[in-house]
């Protein structure tokens, strides 16, 4: 008998030899139909894998993000089959799962694949499917492996064998088709219901553009056709609420080639946007007592090396600056922490002082390829709402948890509800990736546990996903759109202010090291703009439109009175313009709509006449004719359900 621990924490015994589908059936028949795959004690299996030993089972449906890994990646290799039928002598190489489906890179000779050719595509790949073929794995010698595909005269399949080790190398067989494969897979084919070839691409064989360029052939499928469909009703709604479209039609930013790729520029609308991001995180930040600071964009390469960040992302750093002083050499500042570093070393400090809370919204600069930028989302320049905290360790857990609470006031106030806290650790298998001792890691690592368990937080432990200097808690917000992005880091740092030699004064009249805390609520304001973009579609909180309002006169005649309401709605702070151009109302109110402006007031001869205006709401709601002191209530209502204060 074995025993076998589910992620509850029962503990069941069972025969030697049993399967996860049969320890899964042992629990409901329902559950067994739903299982996709599993792993045991941290391994993927296959759900036919023999149970041999106690160990940790854990069971994945497709709710579960491993589940869909393992049917995505078992789908890439029904797509492999299909396309060695419909191509015969096409070479495979490899074809993983990813965020979003899975692709097969492919060597097709002379042939190309287009968009013309995904319906025979799919329509093989759900023929074979339909064969309901079990998902087999073997194991086989490198001898064997090497002849299998030299046979084939697949010199990838033969390049990528060579480097593994005899005795690790693994088959999966299903149908006719054989694959290179290390497992991880849905028990049959049948479970595929719903497949779609969604593009094809170049890419070079191992990544490297020295070697010959393959067919990536991008695909997802699903276990029900109708979760395809709203996949792709979804893919719709996403291209309309792109950021790079809207901030072109709400102009709100816009990109030069003359200025150079990746380094956005902020338009009136765009740069008002920032700065009422700005000084609402300020506010924020002034009431929990922090400090407004300001560094250069520049920084001598030492004060980098010194930080350890030159080490670790000098290759992503724009190269150095060389000044007219032989041996002088500067970089464009990539991160501001070792800045307020030398800021907190200014002068010395008492242990009554601290903590001391700096805080800037510093520009920074990495140089990332020109294939991976991609609008506001990665850009080369970008604005950090960085903060850094000194503190002494019996500080640490408070300040820590008040941090957390102002990013969850932050995503109340902006409408990112739905979210998960992730305590990012370091990977204790690869030591080299991070600096300073364990000791200090340990203690960093239990004050992130500690106050996320204090603060009620839903959160996950990921390892390996901390910053070379220290630990994390990560924020992972889900958008209107079901997607998830990670905004919002805190993280924990024993090791910068060991490298810069930073002190205070203790009780005991002796000299101590402070704990530094790095956040950053907003992430970058270029990426967190961009997700907030298509998280609203463009309907921001009222608080944060770059236009609250927009006056809309039925003709020239009552150009003058549109004019006193806008006078009167700067009174109440309201941001307002007027739309007096000769154009028909019906016309200047689809516009207002197109350009998201909350609300419409329509201004005619009776409304000139009584002092009043017509309130139409962006969407079409028709809230009446009220007068100016009316409508500015209901502006401070909407606006007040959202844009709380901020308690500290």
């Amino acid at each position: 008998m074995i025993k076998i621990t589910l992620p509850d924490g029962s503990i069941k015994e069972f025969e030697s030899g049993i399967t996860a589908m049969e320890v899964a059936k042992s629990i409901s028949e329902g559950l067994a139909r739903n299982v996709i795959s599993a792993s045991f004690n941290g391994e993927t299996i296959e759900t036919a894998t023999p149970l041999t030993t106690d160990g940790s089972l854990v069971l994945y449906t497709w709710r579960d993000d491993e589940g869909k890994k393992a049917f995505w990646h078992s789908t890439s290799h029904v797509l492999a089959q299909a396309l060695e039928e419909l191509y015969p002598g096409v070479k495979l190489t490899i074809g993983p799962a990813i965020d979003n489906g899975f692709y097969y890179d492919v060597d097709l000779g002379e042939r190309s694949i287009s968009d013309k050719d995904f319906k025979k595509i799919e329509d093989k790949m759900l023929e074979i499917a339909r064969g309901k073929y079990d998902y087999n794995m073997r194991a086989v010698s490198k001898a064997e492996a090497l002849d299998f595909y030299k046979e084939q005269g697949n010199e990838y399949k033969v390049e990528l064998i060579e480097n593994l080790e005899d005795g690790t190398i693994t088959f999966c067989d299903h149908s006719s088709f054989t694959d290179l494969c290390r497992g991880g897979h849905i028990p049959n084919t049948g479970m595929i219901k719903a497949v779609k070839v969604m593009s094809v691409a170049g890419a070079y064989w191992r990544g490297d553009e020295n070697n010959k360029q393959l067919t990536r052939v991008y695909g997802i499928s699903f276990p029900k056709q109708k979760e395809l469909k709203e996949y792709l009703e979804l893919l719709e709604e996403a291209k309309k609420r792109d950021h790079r479209k809207l901030g072109k039609e709400l102009e709100l930013f816009t990109f030069s080639q003359k200025v150079g790729q990746g380094l956005p520029l902020w338009l009136p609308k765009g740069a008002a946007l920032r700065e009422r991001l700005e000084n609402f995180l300020k506010k924020a930040q002034k009431k929990a007592g922090y400090e407004q600071v300001v560094s250069p964009h520049i920084g001598n390469k030492d004060l980098y090396v010194t930080s350890g960040h030159y080490a670790k992302y000098g290759e992503d750093s724009f190269q150095p600056i060389n000044t007219p002083a032989e041996g002088e050499e500067f970089l464009l500042k990539p991160m501001n922490c070792p800045h307020h570093c030398e800021i907190y070393n200014s002068r010395p400090w008492s242990y009554r002082e601290l903590p001391k809370r700096f805080a800037e919204f510093g520009t920074v600069y990495r140089y990332e390829q020109s294939g991976e930028l991609h609008g506001l989302t990665r850009v080369r320049g970008f604005t950090q709402d960085d903060a850094h905290i000194f503190c002494t360790p019996d500080q640490l857990d408070q300040e820590f948890k008040n941090v957390i609470d102002l990013v969850l006031y932050v995503f109340g106030s902006l409408g990112f509800e739905d979210f998960t806290a992730q305590v990012s650790l370091r990977d204790p298998e690869k030591p080299e990736k991070y600096i300073g001792d364990a000791e200090n890691w340990e203690k960093a690592e239990q004050a992130i546990i500690k106050a996320a368990n204090e603060k009620g937080l839903n959160y996950v432990v990921e390892t390996g996903e901390a910053a070379f200097y220290g630990p994390k808690l990560d924020f992972m917000v889900k958008d209107a759109l079901n997607r998830s992005w990670q905004l919002g880091t805190i993280q924990v740092d024993y090791n910068l202010p060991d490298r810069f030699d930073l002190h205070y004064k203790g009780s005991d009249n002796e000299l101590h090291r402070p704990v530094m805390i790095h956040r950053a609520p907003f992430g970058s304001m270029e990426r967190f703009v961009a997700i907030l973009l298509e998280h609203t579609g463009g309907n921001f909180p009222l608080w944060l439109m770059p236009e609250q309002a927009t006056i809309l006169s039925l003709s020239e005649k009552y150009e003058n009175y549109a004019k006193k309401v806008l006078n009167l709605l700067e009174n109440h702070e309201i941001r307002a313009l007027v739309d007096n151009r000769n154009e028909t109302i019906g016309r200047k109110i689809r516009e207002a709509e197109m350009n998201k402006i909350p609300f419409m007031l329509i201004v005619g001869e009776q409304e000139a006449l009584d002092g009043t205006i017509s309130v139409r709401k962006h969407g079409g709601e028709d809230i009446g004719t009220i007068t100016v002191d009316a409508f500015a209530k209901v502006v401070d209502e909407e606006i007040n359900k959202t844009l709380k204060p901020f308690n500290v």
